[in-house]
């Protein structure tokens, strides 16, 4: 049972399924929004350009009555409003409020389309759907934001597998607990904001999902000693001097929210459970930033840290500052809150912040896997799948010996193709690349034994055979091959380009 109640001025969730059915009928959906609008006003959209959007809906639709109200947030008539909606109930529910002959929307619902299809809806606040009408910048410090690129990056990489129990930490608009409530049977989504869960609750209910157990409070306060299976977060993890605007700003000092978050997480994990997080830290004279989170990493648990973006702490305090407007500020406002930042940096021995995305796993092993690494790279969403075979080969590598690898039978990752690279007309390759196209979309150079043992690893020979018989071609001595190999093939392994086969 939720723990909130519902918050005045907010729309009540009441008459959620009869005005979700009105927006599915007039293709109020993602595909719906793109046909009406065209790819470049769509676009447009994302960008928080409105003028496009605002052009092709000039027609009479209930679509186009749809998007105005409730994306591009204009008033719309009365009569015009109720051929598309329920709009007593929405009136009186607190979804719409009448002015004078027109009725303007209370609440920013945005059309989202769910990874099998699903047709959600995302509530949030008026001209706060990230990316969409308004953006976020001169909101005020409760405000809560829509559907954004961190959200979205985070529900990709998280694991689908099926679990009993997940907790959303942080929920703000939902997106996290809507995603979880298709794999998990219990959905627990905590927020320190009671707004945000009036939001997550709207989001859910718009969307069709399953109701989430609602909890206000810190971190992981509002659950005390419950255990889940997964754990996600998109927390406020923006290094700030000061928590102005709660959500994005920690309230803690320097990266201290994401480091409390993992070395907490550990303690609400099942044996087998995983949880996410996205996170920025900081790069601190003096220390690595790999061994700087290795060492936030909980006892029992394993970890997948990838670093995806380095900026300068200049770079850093102009996005921020541009993030909520202070740059449209008065000049001299806006330098002494840029210099507040640098005066917050400075202190800290903070010359730059990484963003990524921080995967624990609760092992148990008294030999952890933990792997930092930087990626800045393009990779292919969702990666939920590659982040749980990510695990399982860590597992994998922990149980074989060198002997156990080569008696092994492996093949080789689908979609990994193979790139010689030299002169042409040269007879033989400079080097091979063995290269993703899923994934993280890794590239690796492999030397002439590597590339002759994925050329033929079908599944068929164990590692071992197919070394003696390239040591044969090669007129090599098996034992040294045998002796030298395995660390190279442990990499394969590691890094995905080689598969072992399950007995």
């Amino acid at each position: 049972m939720s723990t909130t109640s519902l918050v005045p001025g907010l729309p009540s969730p009441d008459c959620s399924p009869r005005l979700r059915e009105a927006l599915l009928d007039a293709a109020f959906t993602a595909d719906g929004l793109l046909d009406l609008l065209g790819a470049p006003a769509y676009a447009a959209l994302a960008r928080s350009e409105t003028v496009p959007a605002l052009r092709a809906t000039r027609g009479d639709s209930a679509l186009d009555t749809l998007v105005r109200l409730f994306l591009l947030q204009r008033p719309v008539a009365y009569e015009r409003a109720r051929a598309a909606l329920p709009i007593e109930e929405c009136l009186a529910d607190g979804w719409l409020v009448r002015d004078g002959d027109d009725v303007r929307a209370t609440v920013d619902v945005r059309p989202y389309g769910g990874p099998e299809g699903q047709d959600w809806f995302i509530v949030s606040d008026l001209g706060c759907a990230v990316g969409g009408a308004g953006g976020a910048s001169g909101q005020g410090e409760g405000v809560v934001l829509g559907v954004g690129g961190a959200s979205t990056t985070l529900a990709g990489i998280t694991v689908r597998t099926p679990v009993s129990s997940a907790l959303d930490l942080g929920t703000g608009s939902g997106l996290q607990a809507l995603h979880a409530a298709q794999h998990a049977t219990r959905v627990t989504a905590t927020d320190l904001n009671p707004r945000a869960l009036h939001f997550a609750r709207l989001t859910l209910a718009l969307s069709g999902a399953p109701e989430a157990d609602l909890r206000e409070g810190s971190l992981f306060e509002p659950v005390g000693k419950d255990t889940y299976d997964l754990i996600v977060s998109n927390p406020p993890f923006v290094i700030s001097p000061g928590a102005r605007l709660t959500y994005r700003d920690s309230g803690m000092g320097g990266d201290d929210l994401c480091r409390s978050l993992v070395q907490q997480a550990g303690d609400r994990l099942n044996d087998g459970g995983y949880a996410q997080f996205l996170a920025n830290w900081q790069h601190v004279e003096g220390e690595e930033w790999q061994e700087r989170l290795r060492s936030w990493v909980p006892r029992g648990c394993d970890a997948w840290i990838v670093q995806r973006e380095v900026q300068d702490v200049t770079q850093y305090a102009e996005l921020w500052l541009r993030d909520s407007g202070d740059h449209r500020t008065d000049p001299a406002e806006y330098a002494a809150r840029y210099d507040a930042w640098l005066d917050e940096f400075d202190a800290r021995r903070t010359k730059a912040v990484g963003f990524g995305w921080i995967t624990l796993r609760k092992s148990g092993s008294d030999r952890p896997s933990i792997v930092a690494e930087e990626w800045p790279h393009p990779v292919e969403q969702p990666l939920g799948e590659s982040v749980r075979a990510h695990f399982e080969r860590q597992d994998y590598l922990r149980t074989h010996d060198d002997a156990a690898l080569l008696a092994d039978r492996f093949t080789l990752t689908a979609e990994v193709v193979q790139e010689q690279v030299g002169l042409p007309g040269a007879e033989d390759p400079e080097h091979v690349v063995l290269r993703q196209h899923r994934g993280m979309r890794r590239a690796t150079k492999v030397d002439t034994v590597g590339a002759g043992f994925a050329g033929v690893c079908d599944g068929t020979l164990s590692a071992g055979r197919i070394l003696d018989a390239i040591a044969q071609l090669l007129q090599e001595d098996p034992v040294l091959l045998r002796d030298r190999t395995p660390q190279a093939l442990r990499l394969l392994v590691e890094e995905g380009f080689l598969e072992p086969v399950r007995s």
